[in-house]
């Protein structure tokens, strides 16, 4: 499994429709409160403005930056893809495992890529002048790591630096995000849809120092008037980020114990994000158990250093629980 979220095809398999399966696959928050959105057609019959000015001024207020140090993309992989392909170094170290999209794009933009371990290998360090990527809080464990030590490394060996800190909020996890200021090669790549809980909205961002971001590629028109509009009203609802993490609290730590208590896996990682990655021997059997009962898991074979019997469980509501609790139960 590449990505997680392909209910589509789980249904498709299951002669079933996406809405009856309980999707542990995708990371996206499992608050969503409704939002009613009205775009009349004076609003989708003409051009929005391209600059997307409203909606900077409100990503500069939530993350504490400058306007002219964010670059928007038609999703965070559009903006991985944007960012590596615009780099003249060719030299990539990803600290794997890692977003598979982030190996994709160095290979689309013909890089060289070297990957380091970052779980066991704490020795490997990239070349100078090189560029390292780095998730954190990572995928698919959900580890944060304090970055200092490693900043000042990269920074000493004049390295471009790219962070993704796309699952940072979800426990008010500290950011690099002033450092782009004093340091020109760092990039942070921040996905608006896992915090936010708008997978289906498709709005990414880099942000950098304000001369960085002018070489940047950034189409004209590549975020609809519906994202836009969207994601000024998400991101302006204080009541959803206090509420969001009250309730992500609750239900981890209520997954966690539905997974202790199963007793059928040797490894359940602690986690720094909305999900919670597991070892079982038998974990390739468990992933088609659960799946004859509807319950989708992200198997882990395509990341770097793992297999399938390696499953991640993203942190749902209390129904889905209670049905993987179950199902769980009923494993033989």
């Amino acid at each position: 499994m590449k990505h997680g979220a392909n209910i589509y095809k789980y249904a498709k398999k299951l002669n079933c429709t996406p809405e009856e399966i309980y999707d542990f696959s995708s990371n996206i928050n499992l608050y969503q409160p409704t939002q009613t959105l009205t775009l009349d057609s004076s609003t989708v019959s003409r051009y929005a403005e391209s600059s997307y000015s409203a909606l900077k001024n409100v990503i500069a207020q939530n993350y504490d930056i400058d306007t002219k140090e964010i670059a928007l993309y038609n999703g965070a992989t559009a903006a991985i893809f944007a960012l590596i392909a615009s780099l003249k170094r060719k030299d990539v170290f990803l600290y794997a495992p890692l977003f598979g999209e982030y190996e994709k794009a160095c290979k689309s933009a013909k890089k060289n890529i070297y990957k380091i371990n970052r779980i066991t290998d704490e020795e490997s360090l990239p070349t100078e002048d090189s560029v390292v990527v780095f998730v954190n809080p990572s995928t698919p464990e959900g580890a944060y790591t304090e970055l200092d030590t490693l900043l000042e490394m990269w920074m000493e060996k004049e390295c471009v630096i790219i962070l993704d800190e796309s699952f940072l909020e979800f426990e008010a996890l500290p950011s690099q995000r002033e450092k782009i200021k004093s340091y020109k090669k760092l990039y942070i790549v921040q996905s608006f849809s896992k915090f936010y809980s708008c997978g289906g909205v498709r709005v990414g961002a880099i942000f950098a120092h304000k001369k960085s971001i002018k070489k940047l590629p950034q189409p004209l028109w590549n975020l609809s008037s519906f994202d836009d509009t969207f994601l000024q009203q998400r991101l302006s609802d204080e009541d959803f980020k206090v509420e969001t993490r009250e309730l992500h609290k609750k239900q981890k730590k209520e997954l966690i114990n539905i997974l202790e208590q199963s007793r059928l896996f040797e490894e359940i990682v602690e986690s720094d994000a909305n999900f919670i990655l597991t070892y079982s021997e038998k974990g390739k059997k468990i992933f088609k158990h659960l799946l004859a009962h509807k319950i989708l898991l992200r198997t882990c074979g395509s990341f770097d250093y793992l297999n399938n019997n390696w499953l991640r469980f993203a942190v749902k509501d209390e129904e889905a629980h209670n049905r993987l609790k179950e199902a769980l139960l009923a494993f033989a």
